[in-house]
């Protein structure tokens, strides 16, 4: 994932790591659990008082990934029965 000089690298994706789901660099935590926070309305704030390892810039960071994951087109195809 490219992002912008301000979050560039602080979502990365290891298979080693929490089976290959993208995590905030240096940590176990998932970029699926920080948009889950903010979705049930938890402020950037709040989320950094529960993950106090993490910085604003991380949180953002998952916004963005966020964002550039749903952007990309997606085309349903029906499975094979």
């Amino acid at each position: 994932m490219t992002g912008t000089a301000q979050t560039t690298g602080r979502i990365v994706i290891d298979p080693n790591i929490c089976n290959g789901w993208p995590t905030v660099r240096g940590t176990r935590i998932t970029a699926q659990t920080m948009l889950e926070f903010l979705a049930a309305g938890d402020s950037v704030e709040d989320v950094l008082e529960e993950y106090p390892s993490l910085t604003r810039e991380d949180v953002l960071a998952c916004l963005e990934f966020g964002t550039r994951t749903v952007a990309h087109r997606f085309t349903p195809h029906p499975l094979a029965g």
